[in-house]
């Protein structure tokens, strides 16, 4: 494994969500305070930011182009010409998106909180493609990191304010047995996003605990990269081989930041990554 690198300096307010978008040999990643959609192409270092016209909790590559956003008010989309178009409208007054994943069947598990964080203010949903919408969970206070296992049967989870990792068996898009697999201790920071590599280990960004770890299946604690900023907010596996491992970072409520909270951070080769489906909406 080699160092860590700056991919993009920059003073993001929360940065969020890395997603690797291979039809296009891009990352995808979002501040979402400052309604921003940032665009990454690590080959040729080009960048692109769009400004969304409310906060963004997190935007994901489409089957067939474009890109699916979690909004505050709910989650519409973005065609390939530019165009967005609403696909569930849901706004609730202090409430805002966060984090969201693909499933393996194509829809949007989208997580909601509130701005307070507030608990049991926040919700997890299912956004099918055709836009129908299931809540999963209706009791969260900050909705964080989902991913799958390799074989789909499993579904990782993160409320942050639990400082835990739970998981839950996952069939035909539904959940049940929510069980824990690692706990954060006391001093240790906050889970927050999470990503989950070709081996099924679960890697883990520790709010206001400057690391990323790796769980295994069984939940042991077998890796832990140690970052130059407090507040690292979710990671990813990128690159053309997925052996990369991006890492957003944020700068909100620090009184003092290091010179690299907000920025978009790399770990060359740190770990081999899954492909991740696309929105089939």
């Amino acid at each position: 494994m080699t160092a860590l690198e700056v991919a993009v300096r920059a003073e993001a307010a929360l940065g969020e969500g890395p997603t690797w978008d291979a039809a296009t040999g891009r990352l995808i990643w979002i501040d979402i305070l400052n309604s921003r959609l940032h665009t990454y192409e690590p080959a040729t270092g080009r960048r692109t930011t769009r400004t969304t016209h409310q906060h963004v909790g997190a935007a994901k590559p489409r089957a067939n182009g474009g890109l699916v956003l979690n909004l505050r008010d709910g989650v519409g989309l973005l065609d390939p010409d530019g165009t967005y178009r609403v696909l569930h409208h849901d706004p609730v007054p202090g409430r805002r998106a966060n984090d969201a994943a693909v499933a393996p069947d194509g829809a949007l598990w989208a997580g909601t909180m509130r701005y307070d964080e507030a608990p049991g203010g926040g919700t997890l949903s299912r956004v099918a493609p055709d836009g129908s919408v299931e809540v999963v969970l209706d009791d969260v206070s900050v909705s964080n990191g989902i991913g799958w296992s390799p074989d789909g049967r499993l579904m990782y989870y993160i409320d942050s304010p639990t400082r835990r990792v739970d998981v839950f068996d996952h069939a035909d898009g539904r959940v049940t047995g929510r069980r824990t697999l690692a706990e954060i201790e006391e001093g240790a920071g906050f889970p927050d996003g999470l990503t989950v590599d070709a081996d099924g280990c679960v890697w883990v960004a520790l709010w206001d605990g400057g690391a990323v770890r790796r769980y295994t299946p069984d939940g042991a604690l077998d890796r832990v990269l140690p970052l130059p900023v407090p507040r690292p907010t979710a990671c990813a596996f990128g690159g053309a081989g997925l052996t990369d491992l991006y890492i957003t970072t944020a700068r909100v409520g620090l009184t003092a930041p290091t010179p690299l909270s907000g920025s978009l951070l790399v770990v060359r080769d740190a770990g081999k990554g899954l492909a991740q489906p696309a929105f089939a909406g």
